[in-house]
This record gives C-alpha cells, structure tokens and sequence, in this order.
C-alpha cells in the first residue's frame, strides 16, 4: 500500500479477568500521519466491535488524542475503546503528566483515565450525556418489537446516550435479558441496551446486553460506554447503590465483568481488567 510503513500494534482484551473472556479493541500506536479513510478501512478489516488510533495531543491539557471507529463508521466516545486503548499506551511507554491519572482526548471531549492498584485495571470517568430524557412511544414500539417482548415487559426506558447514541429499557430480571432473542432485521439503525437486576445477594447486580446494528455490530460483547450512561441513569434516581458490578457479555460467550463506582464528587468511574492478548506491528 502506497505509503505504508510499520506500525507499534496491540490487541487488548477489556472488562475480563481471564483471557478471551472480554471485549478486545485493536490499537493502533503512532497514528499521526494516517488519513480518516485509511482508518476506515482498516477498522472494517479487523471486524472488531472498535479498532482505535493513538495520536500527539493538541495541546497540553491531554496526554495523548485518540480516534475510535467501528466497521460502520467513526464515534465521538467509546468505553472499551478507551481503557483498551490507555493500556496499550501505558505498555508502549506511554507517560502520564499525572502518574495516577492519564487524560484522553477525543471528539467528545477530555476523559479523565485512573489506575487502579493492579497495573491491568482502569477505569474511566463516565463523560456527560449527550440525551437523557424518556423514549417516545414510536421508538420504544420499535425496540420492542426488535427485542421481541410485549410492551409490558420493560419496566423503565431512557435515552442514554453519551457519545455513541444509546437507548435502554430495563427489564424485570437478568434472566430475562439473558433469554432474549433479538431480530434487528427492520430496525438496523438501533442502538440497544437492555438491563435487569439480580437477586438480592447475587455477586452481580445487573445484567446488561447491548445490540448496535446501526454501528456494524450485532451483540456488543462488553460495552463501557453503555454501562457508564446506565450508571448516571440509575444513580439519579436512586436505583443502585453508589458502588456495584455488572455481568455482560453470557449470550456471546464472554465473561464481561464491569466495576462501577460514584465518588464522593459524584463522579460515575467504569473499570475493568485490562490484558494485551495481541503485541507487534502492523503495516498500515
């Protein structure tokens, strides 16, 4: 390929305690001088649910700038994407202005990143949301229909979307969100999160499945950006406690496991376990 040269590449397995059990992003290191299109198409070649790329910061407020895309497109803000994508920085020598917290910047804005006390986990600082609010009666007919559930089955709807364009619908139990058979065949502009609680004593208090067609993704296997905005939605109203762990990912084999927590400023954080499953070069 014209212009082509070797290039630092990671694969990074997110939100797992064990290998493969995860959602893995693809991330590109020294990224500047590649064009959006040859980004593109090399985030469609890979197949992944995201494929990042790692360039100098524009200015002095962030420690590096990152760009995510799906097959289907670029996004402002992507949750796996970003702590795949801090890890691999760290790995490759990456180094903080702050040692305990790394500063991304991408198109929605700064992302505060935090260490945790093992060098594998991370944690994100849940951004803004872009749209809150209840879903229309429309919308919610076609995520019904999609999720092929009565209407009655969800028990509470939110837009909550942070970047990405999510919506939601809650649930009676995580059984119930486990037995889901889905068809987005009519509705492929969707964004899709679906949530319901454990029992009280579970490990688990929620269990979460994300469907985005609309992203050139069925079944999102592990999904910090969904979980981040579910987070701000339950904390505000008073439906979670202020610390608590989600499952994600059972339907497509994964073992997701995603940390969240308020702090005392009422900061929403969503961590994981971070593993480098893939390292080398790629020519690109």
């Amino acid at each position: 390929m014209p212009g082509s040269r070797l290039r630092a590449f990671a694969q990074v397995d997110v939100f797992a305690s064990t290998p493969l059990g995860g959602n893995p992003v693809a991330v590109v290191l020294d990224a500047d001088d590649l064009d959006e299109e040859r980004m593109a198409a090399f985030a469609r070649w890979t197949n992944l649910s995201e494929t990042t790329f790692v360039l100098p910061a524009e200015d002095g407020t962030a420690d590096y700038r990152l760009r995510i895309f799906t097959p289907g497109g670029e996004l402002p803000f992507a949750g796996h994407p970003t702590l795949g994508s801090a890890h691999a920085w760290l790995a490759a020598g990456g180094l903080p202005r702050d040692a305990d917290l790394l500063v991304q910047a991408c198109a929605a804005g700064p992302v505060k990143v935090r260490r945790g006390a093992a060098p594998s986990s991370l944690a994100f600082a849940a951004p803004p949301t872009l749209r809150s609010g209840p879903l229309d009666d429309e919308l919610l007919h076609r995520v019904t229909t999609a999720l092929r559930v009565p209407a009655d089955a969800v028990l509470a709807h939110q837009w909550v979307d942070n970047g990405p364009g999510w919506s939601a619908v809650q649930l009676a139990s995580a059984d119930a969100v486990l037995a889901l058979e889905p068809d987005f065949s009519a509705a492929r502009d969707l964004k899709v999160g679906v949530l319901g609680r454990y029992p009280d004593g579970h490990p688990l208090r929620w269990e979460v499945r994300a469907f985005a067609p609309a992203l050139g993704v069925g079944e999102d296997p592990v999904t910090g950006s969904l979980n981040a905005s579910v987070a701000q939605w339950l904390l505000r109203e008073g439906r979670t406690p202020s610390r608590y762990r989600v499952g994600q990912g059972r339907r497509v084999g994964r073992s997701g496991i995603v940390e969240i927590e308020q702090d005392a400023a009422g900061t929403v954080w969503v961590g994981g376990t971070t593993t480098t499953l893939v390292q080398g070069t790629v020519t690109l």
